[in-house]
């Protein structure tokens, strides 16, 4: 078995209008622990991509300032990173598909690291559920 690497490339961030219009389009769902909303989608994998790839939003009504939208930015991805295990393993079952996964913060305020980690243990534990 291939030993899951903790970094979190650039193969492996949902980028492109096709992309990301793909998993915004029809026949995504969702999970929502607050302040965290998950959107996802099975597609078809192309050769050679990671099995899971990731797009992570912050809106710039809850922060107004672009320091606090990349503080919980870097926090979401980080607590994503030590914890994409789940995913990954979840995603053997589906050999020739990748999973497009959004992350949208839900709230105005910011949120202690440990609680945003708690969080997203949850999301990435009822998405993998469901796949």
């Amino acid at each position: 078995m291939e030993r899951l690497s903790h970094r979190l490339g650039k193969r492996e961030r949902l980028s492109g209008h096709k992309q990301i219009d793909a998993l915004f389009g029809g026949g995504s769902q969702s999970v929502t622990v607050y302040p965290i909303r998950a959107v996802y989608r099975l597609s078809a994998c192309s050769e050679g991509q990671p099995p899971v790839r990731l797009l992570v939003s912050v809106p710039k009504r809850h922060f107004k300032h672009a320091v606090d939208r990349n503080r919980v930015k870097r926090q979401l991805r980080e607590a994503y990173r030590l914890q994409k295990q789940m995913l990954h393993e979840a995603m053997q079952a589906h050999e020739g598909q990748e999973l497009l996964l959004a992350f949208i913060w839900l709230s105005d305020q910011h949120e202690e690291t440990a609680r945003i980690m708690r969080r997203t243990g949850t999301l990435l534990q009822r998405i993998s559920e469901r796949l």
